[in-house]
């Protein structure tokens, strides 16, 4: 239960590091700490090569999802941009940061589809929307975005969390424990 809980909290505290990093233009400032969070992550697992892998692929189908929307004019950012048509750094940093929430604090989804379905075309979405409010994030057209964005995140949720099931370094450290009798 404290891992679930540290493993929730310090997603919420890299979310907002990086929302309201790019949102005050301080988007390096969010990064480093979604960094500091990720290695963290990574050195308390049993495996941390499964969940570097596991963070490696979020970050490729996440940015290359995020670069999408952006090259479809979809989703705007004006701070973090490292390159013309592509998802900035910061948003990249929130994939990885998404991922250390695989195997701890979301692993009771896992095999719950149609919840992790629901849930990423609800969720996704709304965190979007989010940092739509707090001014790191505009849609050009709410709604093509808010479409695009629970389509694209009704896919991943399952899909990442069927990853996570290959590719979990906390296995070991969420099994019960024997009682001796």
């Amino acid at each position: 239960m404290k891992l679930t809980l540290t493993n929730f909290v310090l997603f919420q505290i890299g979310w907002f590091a990086c929302v309201l990093g790019s949102a005050y233009s301080y988007p390096l400032l969010g990064t480093l700490i979604a960094i500091l969070i990720v290695s963290y992550h990574i050195l308390r697992s049993a495996q941390p090569g499964q969940e570097v892998w596991l963070v490696m692929l979020a970050i490729g189908i996440g940015g290359s999802w995020d670069s999408l929307l952006v090259w479809m004019q979809w989703i705007t950012y004006n701070n973090g941009m490292w390159a013309e048509n592509m998802a900035p750094y910061w948003i990249v940093a929130l994939w990885a940061l998404f991922a250390t929430t695989l195997n701890v604090s979301l692993r009771w989804m896992k095999g719950r589809w149609f919840l992790a379905v629901l849930s990423g075309a609800i969720a996704g979405p709304l965190a979007y929307y989010g940092g739509h409010r707090l001014g790191a994030v505009y849609f050009p057209d709410i709604s093509t975005a808010m479409i695009a964005l629970s389509l694209g995140w009704a896919v991943f949720m399952p899909l990442l969390l069927l990853i996570s099931q290959r590719l979990d370094g906390y296995a070991y450290l969420s099994l019960p424990k024997k009682v001796s009798v």
